[in-house]
C-alpha cells in the first residue's frame, strides 16, 4: 500500500478529528501500518484571520478552502472536517467519501461564573455565530452577546481572564478536548437547534479517486449520512449563507428521517420553524422540503444569500 495523506487544520481540535479517522481506517483495512498513514497540518485562511469576523472574510469555507485546495492538486488524499464548517454547495471535483458516527449536536455554556443562561442579566456572553446570538437571546433577551474567535482553548482563555461571563460552544468540540469540568449548562435541541452538521466528521476526497471511496466507505455511518444530507439539502435550498442565522436537525426514527430546522428573519426579530418526517431513502427531498417551507413562512423578511 502506499502511504495516505490526510489533510486537517492545525487545531487540537482538528487534530483529535483526524487521528479519530487515522484510527477507525487501521481498525478497518487490515494490513495497514501506522506509518502509513499520515497526517498532514495545512493552515487556513480561517486560521490565519481571527480578530474578524467570519463573514467579513469569507465565511466558514476558509477553514475548507486550502485543504480542499490541496486535494485537487493531490497534494493530500484525505481530507478531514468539521461537517459545519463546509458549505452547502459541493466544491467541483470532490465528494464527501465518509460520514462519521455523530456525536452529540448540542450547544453547551461554559462559564466560571454563571450555572445557567437564566442566571444572567447583563452579562457578556461570547458567540461567533449569529445563529446562537439569536437563539440566546430569544431565551434571555437581558444576556450581551459579543462576537470571540479563535480556537476552543483560546475561547476558554478569554471566559477564564473575564473578559467574557461565558461563551458557548458545541459540545461534540467540548467533549473531545476533555474540557467538560468547563460547562456548566447543556442546552436542549428543543431550545437552540444547532448548526446543520453540527457534531459531524466529513471524510473528503476526490470524486474520481474510486480506490479511496471505497477504503472510506468502510468507516461510513450510514445513519449519519442520511441526515446529514437531508440537513445540508435544506440549507442549501434556503440559499444560507455563513451569516445566515438558522439551524437544523435531523433524526433517523425507525426507516424515517425526522427534520426540525428553524431560520431567522434578516432583521432578527423573527424566527420561522418548519418540521418534516420521510423515509430516510428520500433524505434530500426532506430537505427540500423543509427549506421551502422556511422560504414560505418568511416570505420577503428573508432574502437568499447565494
Amino acid at each position: 500500500m502506499k502511504k495516505i495523506v490526510i489533510g486537517s487544520r492545525e487545531s487540537k481540535l482538528s487534530l483529535v478529528y483526524a487521528n479519530k479517522v487515522k484510527n477507525l481506517l487501521l481498525k478497518k483495512q487490515t494490513g495497514w501500518s501506522k506509518e502509513e498513514v499520515v497526517i498532514k497540518t495545512i493552515k487556513t485562511s480561517g486560521d490565519i484571520f481571527k480578530d474578524r469576523k467570519l463573514s467579513e472574510i469569507g465565511g466558514k469555507r476558509l477553514f475548507c478552502k486550502e485543504i480542499e485546495e490541496s486535494l485537487l492538486k493531490k497534494n493530500i488524499d484525505i481530507a478531514v472536517h468539521a461537517l459545519k464548517d463546509m458549505e452547502s454547495v459541493t466544491t467541483k471535483g470532490l465528494v464527501i467519501g465518509s460520514y462519521i458516527q455523530r456525536n452529540d449536536p448540542r450547544e453547551a455554556l461554559l462559564s466560571t461564573k454563571y450555572n445557567s443562561f437564566r442566571d444572567l442579566k447583563n452579562k457578556i456572553i461570547g458567540s461567533s455565530s449569529r445563529r446562537r446570538e439569536l437563539q440566546i437571546k430569544s431565551i434571555n433577551k437581558d444576556v450581551i452577546v459579543k462576537n470571540i474567535r479563535g480556537n476552543i482553548d483560546t475561547r476558554v482563555k478569554k471566559m477564564n481572564e473575564g473578559i467574557y461571563d461565558g461563551i458557548i460552544l458545541a459540545l461534540a468540540g467540548v467533549k473531545n478536548l476533555k474540557l467538560e469540568k468547563n460547562i456548566k449548562e447543556i442546552i436542549s435541541t428543543s431550545e437552540m437547534l444547532p448548526a446543520v452538521g453540527q457534531g459531524v466528521i466529513a471524510v473528503q476526497c476526490r470524486e474520481q479517486d474510486e480506490k479511496i471511496k471505497n477504503v472510506l466507505k468502510s468507516i461510513n455511518s450510514d445513519e449519519t449520512e442520511q441526515c446529514a444530507i437531508s440537513e445540508r439539502s435544506m440549507l442549501k435550498t434556503i440559499g444560507g449563507d455563513c451569516d445566515t442565522a438558522a439551524g437544523g436537525l435531523a433524526t433517523l426514527i425507525g426507516n424515517e428521517i425526522l427534520l426540525k430546522a428553524q431560520l431567522f428573519s434578516d432583521s432578527g426579530q423573527e424566527s420561522f420553524f418548519y418540521e418534516f418526517k420521510g423515509k430516510k431513502e428520500d433524505a434530500s427531498k426532506i430537505g427540500e422540503i423543509v427549506g421551502n417551507e422556511l422560504l414560505k413562512k418568511a416570505g420577503p423578511k428573508f432574502k437568499k444569500k447565494i
